[in-house]
């Protein structure tokens, strides 16, 4: 059997509340394949994105450990070239078009060559936007700026995706487009996905569905 992509032990974290401490997350364990696709649901507040972010090495963990392939999930270096990130609100850069958006997953690396265009371009054909890729942000619906964001979390060919309710701000019929579109490439790609999300049906569509409530994860 192949080592997990991706494994959290015993995680735990409280945040201040006021003169005592909240435990938002209780111990939570969770092991992911290489390629596949694990869906985390849960109340609002349930500390979804807390443990996406813990899982993508942003924020530390007051106990417990999560582990990349089986190393220590530390180093922001790796961070860029292991995993990929999909957020609700995009996060383009405004001033830049959806090609070189794409691109900046890639100069976080170093400099940019024919090749990184060249995939640039590739990926942005492969989410539909081959035609729009000199448009700015602002010029693309939220949809296409959303499929924007999925293709430069691809750029760096990253071996595990993780995803934090990314058609929270999309009408329904796009969300789907937009979860479909994620699904196809990662099954595509092999690349392994942990979608953060509140939508029973594309939870459904993962290979596995988790529910995250109080604190522990099933």
């Amino acid at each position: 059997m192949s080592e997990p992509i991706l494994s959290s032990r015993a995680l735990r974290k409280t945040f201040p509340s006021g003169d005592r401490r909240i435990e938002v997350l209780r111990g939570v364990d969770l092991t992911v394949a290489p390629g596949e696709s694990v869906s985390v649901r849960g109340e609002s507040g349930s500390g979804k994105s807390t443990l996406l972010h813990l899982l993508a090495g942003l924020d530390e963990p007051d106990a417990g450990e999560v582990l990349w392939a089986g190393s220590a999930a530390t180093k922001a270096e790796r961070r860029a070239t292991f995993l990929g990130m999909v957020f609700q609100s995009f996060y383009l850069i405004p001033e830049l078009n959806a090609r070189d958006n794409v691109l900046m997953a890639r100069r976080i690396l170093g400099g940019l060559d024919a090749a990184a265009r060249s995939r640039a371009d590739e990926l942005l054909a492969r989410v539909g936007l081959g035609e729009r890729r000199h448009h700015l942000p602002a010029q693309l619906s939220g949809g296409e700026r959303q499929r924007v964001a999925v293709a430069r979390a691809m750029m760096n060919s990253p071996q595990l995706l993780l995803a934090d309710e990314p058609t929270g701000n999309l009408d329904e019929q796009t969300g789907d487009a937009v979860i479909e579109l994620l699904l196809g490439l990662c099954a595509e790609t092999q690349t392994a996905l942990v979608l953060v999300t509140h939508n029973a049906a594309h939870a459904a569509k993962t290979q596995r569905a988790l529910f995250l409530h109080e604190g522990v994860l099933r």
